[in-house]
């Protein structure tokens, strides 16, 4: 249940940890999805929340809903401003030399009948910009902080594997498939004029063990 995945709650807000492998949309092709268990989240108010954000469906962590017109209207503000702070945690299939640094790579989408859709770095794309820092090195693996200052579709994805070299490890898409895709969204800062910002971390999620120590 949904409900056992909050992470906050208030009269404005729900923050859930989405688990890898839950699309947040309905799939063309059908089945479960966090749009579709909306009503899991009702918690005694007569609307359902609206998811105000997306994360990819391999994508664990911190989710944020609005539970009512006006703080939608409010959120939907402060994610188009880019008030809002998103942290991820990743590991990379390389073992980086660099201690952090930022990623300017401007973002497009392409798509073809034989193998589908995906985001692609092009120079006359939209704007995209990545904060990142290295966390710990094993092997030819590294654990990374990503702090997305732009909020493009896949951006942490191309920015991986185009910025740093190296793809998420487990990206079905820009990488080698494995059972989880080594991303989570792992802490989300919401501002809300007066009151306090909401301020939420997801633990990470089990196939992150063997780097716990570390994050």
């Amino acid at each position: 249940m949904l409900e056992d995945r909050i992470l906050f709650v208030d009269a404005e807000a729900i923050v859930i940890d989405k688990p890898p492998g839950l699309p947040v949309d309905r799939p063309r092709r059908g089945g479960d999805s966090v749009s579709d268990r909306l009503d899991e989240l009702k918690l005694g108010f007569h609307r359902a929340p609206v998811v105000m954000h997306r994360l990819d469906q391999d994508t664990s962590g911190c989710l944020l809903l609005g539970r009512n017109p006006k703080v939608v209207k409010k959120f939907a503000a402060a994610f188009e401003h880019g008030e809002v702070e998103k942290t991820y945690i990743a590991v990379v299939e390389t073992a980086l030399q660099e201690a952090e640094g930022v990623i300017h790579l401007p973002l497009a989408k392409v798509s073809s009948a034989e193998s589908g859709w995906r985001m692609v770095v092009e120079p006359h794309g939209q704007p995209a910009t990545t904060r990142w820092r290295r966390l710990a090195v094993r092997g030819d693996q590294s654990l990374v902080e990503f702090r997305p200052l732009t909020g493009r579709t896949h951006q942490l994805r191309v920015h991986a594997r185009e910025g740093l070299g190296a793809p998420i490890l487990g990206d079905p898409v820009y990488g080698k498939p494995r059972l989880h895709m080594m991303l989570h969204a792992s802490r989300l800062v919401v501002p809300r004029g007066k009151k306090d910002a909401i301020d939420v971390t997801a633990p990470l999620p089990p196939h992150f063990a063997e780097w716990a120590d570390e994050a």
